[in-house]
């Protein structure tokens, strides 16, 4: 029996993300609205900007899943039932949801509007999908620590729609759930508006010797100790399909247009390639150097081959790596003159290589010949945050391509 493919779902921390995750293969996306979800600093949407990204979905055939993810106090619910209302008004595909008052909330209120269960309900097991499954949800988003045969049985024994994250950031506490934000800057994680003090840089004081902080690692620039590597699944993406989950997901609500273009064009032609062919499937090298040509922390399979292993953390630093940069998206292109009308996105230069890379089409590497600003005037550099510019261009190129270089 041929393989059902399945869904890709990437993040939309905004609007052009949204846009840009369509045109780069997602066939859905998550999203938060401005209250009720777990990315406060996320640049969320507002009630227009919903609005839009659902009849821009619609139009396209695709769909958007908004996070009403938060853990929220009485004060909270008084508005919620209206919020729901107006979310299944314009059309969202469905709600992710976590807390079970909220849950019960959206069943009595949106009966009709399809629930999904954030991963970060903690569900782990065949017996609370299926209590969420007879509940009324359509769709159960499993944690991370759940391993592939634990995810295979989960399969075998719900008649439920399954999601699991394949790629992206993981944290220090089980499924997100984590106090340390709140502890130590009174941000609370669990509400939306996490300060990922997980990141910072720590070393240990004993209590009879206040003032003095010894290093964890004897190089003496303290240790990053609760610092997950980021989660990537692409090197064993027939098992993943094979496991017949219904849904992929992408993380990284607060990460870059680049982030989002990069790794949902890799893992769409990845997961196209399997389908046509899962007999003779392999991993293309070009999308595991793909993914690391955007920023991320040292990656890693997680739990999905059982127990987190010992190299999991990065205790040395907490910096990022990537081999290309994001310099420019492309917003129009004349045939005529073969100039690309450019908003510059990093500090470019006439003279130096750039890579390009599109929705659809290949890409390719040529020299920035040539650089003109909006006047028409010839450049030598566009060093202002997004500054209009026309580049000449070799051939012809996509709309939303985004222009690169090496680091």
């Amino acid at each position: 029996m041929k393989q059902k493919k399945p869904e890709l779902l990437a993040p939309a921390g905004n609007m052009e993300k949204l846009k840009i995750a369509f045109l780069y293969g997602a066939d859905a996306v998550y999203l938060g609205g401005e209250a009720y979800g777990l990315r406060a600093q996320g640049g969320n949407f507002s009630r227009e900007e919903l609005a839009e990204a659902a009849r821009f979905a619609r139009e396209r055939g695709k769909k958007i899943y908004v996070t009403v993810n938060v853990y929220p106090h009485n004060a909270e619910l008084a508005a919620l039932p209206d919020y729901l209302r107006y979310l299944q008004a314009i059309g969202a595909d469905a709600i992710l949801v976590s807390d079970l008052g909220v849950f019960s909330v959206a069943r009595e209120t949106v009966p009709e509007l399809p629930v999904h269960i954030s991963t970060q309900a903690n569900t782990v097991n065949y017996a609370a999908v299926n209590a969420w499954a007879r509940l009324g949800a359509e769709r159960v988003v499993l944690a991370r620590e759940v391993p592939l045969e634990d995810i295979k049985e989960i399969r075998q024994r719900c008649d439920v729609e399954l999601e699991m994250f394949v790629h992206g950031a993981m944290c220090i506490s089980y499924s997100g759930r984590c106090l340390m934000s709140n502890y130590f800057t009174g941000r609370d994680a669990n509400r939306g508006n996490c300060a990922q003090a997980c990141r910072w840089r720590y070393a240990l004081m004993e209590e009879t010797r206040p003032g003095q902080y010894f290093p964890v690692e004897e190089d003496g620039r303290g240790t990053y100790i609760f610092n997950s590597k980021d989660l990537c699944l692409m090197p064993y993406l027939a098992e993943v399909i094979e496991s017949g989950v219904d849904s992929l997901k992408i993380e990284g609500r607060m990460k870059s247009v680049h982030y989002v273009a990069s790794v949902t064009k890799a893992y769409r032609m990845a997961i196209d390639a399997y389908c046509d062919s899962p007999e003779t499937f392999s991993v293309n090298p070009a999308w595991t150097e793909e993914l690391d040509k955007v920023s991320h922390r040292t990656y890693t399979d997680g739990f999905f081959h059982g127990e987190l292993p010992t190299d999991a953390q990065i205790y040395g630093s907490s910096s990022y790596t990537q081999t290309s940069e994001f310099i420019g998206l492309v917003l129009d292109f004349d045939e005529t003159t073969g100039f690309a009308l450019v908003e510059q996105r990093n500090h470019m230069t006439v003279g130096e290589e750039i890579e390009i890379f599109q929705p659809k089409g290949e890409g390719w590497r040529q020299r920035l010949a040539e650089m003109k600003d909006e006047e028409g005037m010839r450049i030598e550099a566009a060093p202002h945050p997004q500054q209009h510019v026309y580049i000449r261009m070799e051939r012809p190129i996509e709309k939303y391509a985004i222009l690169r270089r090496d680091i």
